[in-house]
């Protein structure tokens, strides 16, 4: 059985592919600095997969302990997810984003370089096609970016760029993903962020079970089906397989590939808050506040080149996305606190 260290494991999207690992016949082994995550998601995990998995409470940027994780471990590959990840934090803290996304990742590739671990699949985002030109958005479009997240991301893709041209032998899968939502169906592993959410989802679904009394819009005069921002919203678990695909293909061809991960399809911030009080029969109250910095007007994947490499396609609708993190949601009305 290969052995996968998923940096960030514990984390929304790293819990839900670490359960894919499992299905797809690997075994998982987690580093987490637990910065915006719980360590009560270990024992969901273990009890969805019935594993006893190996973790390690530590951050990326320790050499040490990473030094540590693959002497104790014959690591086969690598899912790197470890990383702050809200844009419109990455605006005001942009030191603290470089510092922790970009030499955290030097750091881990310095570990796997010394000890001959040659593959690697990173979490990237479709911010880094910045604000563009035309949608859907396909891989080979210009790459720009509107905030220092997107920028890490960026650097960290032509760092892996960098290293495949000095060293063909390495095996490196790029995703770049769209706006993860939705969570497990079983309602045990969702997205639980620390403090007010960045993203829509969760900042909906904690206004639906009255944690929060409104959800804030912002902006309504963008040039979208009712002016609100549009993005390709895709189920978590979908988004999960994708990272199993992905090591399938590390596995059985060597190389490096760029692909995106999302539905191809965009749905504007009112038409998934319509959705959620469809699905609740209630309305969700909201406001509409400025634009965030940092923000562009529609974003969307085409995914006809992850189909064709990866034979990825998504399964879930917007429907099943918001009825599962609603489902979450009720029953996790703490989040992972309740554990």
């Amino acid at each position: 059985m290969k052995k996968i260290l998923v940096t960030g494991g514990i984390g929304y999207i790293g819990s839900h592919t670490v359960v894919e690992l499992y299905k797809a016949g690997y075994e998982a082994i987690i580093v987490d600095n637990l910065s915006n995550s719980k360590k009560s998601v270990l024992k969901r995990i273990e009890q969805i997969t019935q594993t006893e998995i190996k973790f390690y409470e530590n951050d990326v940027r320790d050499v040490a302990a990473l030094d540590k994780i693959f002497t104790e471990n014959k690591i086969d590959a690598v899912i790197h997810f470890a990383g702050l990840k809200a844009v419109g934090e990455s605006v005001e803290k942009p030191l603290e984003y470089y510092n922790n996304n970009i030499i955290g990742t030097l750091r881990l590739l310095e570990v796997m370089k010394n000890h001959n671990c040659k593959n690697i699949v990173f979490s990237s985002s479709a911010t880094v096609y910045g604000n563009p030109h035309t949608v859907p958005i396909e891989e080979h479009f210009p790459l720009s970016v509107t905030n220092p997240y997107g920028r890490s991301k960026l650097i960290i893709e032509e760092m892996l760029q960098d290293i495949y041209k000095a060293d063909a032998s390495m095996n490196i899968a790029i995703l770049r993903y769209f706006n993860p939502i939705g969570a497990l169906e079983n309602g045990l592993l969702g997205e639980d962020p620390n403090g007010i959410p960045n993203n829509l989802c969760p900042y909906i679904t904690k206004v639906a079970v009255g944690k929060l009394s409104h959800l804030n819009v912002f902006g309504n005069d963008y040039p979208t089906i009712d002016g609100t921002g549009v993005r390709d919203y895709i189920h978590v678990v979908d988004l999960a397989r994708g990272h199993s695909l992905a090591l399938q293909k590390l596995f059985t061809e060597s190389g490096l590939f760029i692909v995106n991960l999302g539905t191809g399809r965009g749905y504007s911030v009112l038409e998934v808050v319509h959705e959620f009080a469809k699905i609740l029969d209630k309305e969700i109250p909201y406001k509409i506040v400025e634009r965030r910095a940092g923000d562009i007007a529609t974003c969307y994947a085409d995914c006809k080149f992850a189909e064709k490499l990866l034979n990825f396609k998504t399964e879930k609708t917007l429907t099943e996305m918001c009825r599962d993190a609603l489902n979450f949601q009720l029953k996790n009305p703490n989040g992972y606190e309740d554990d």
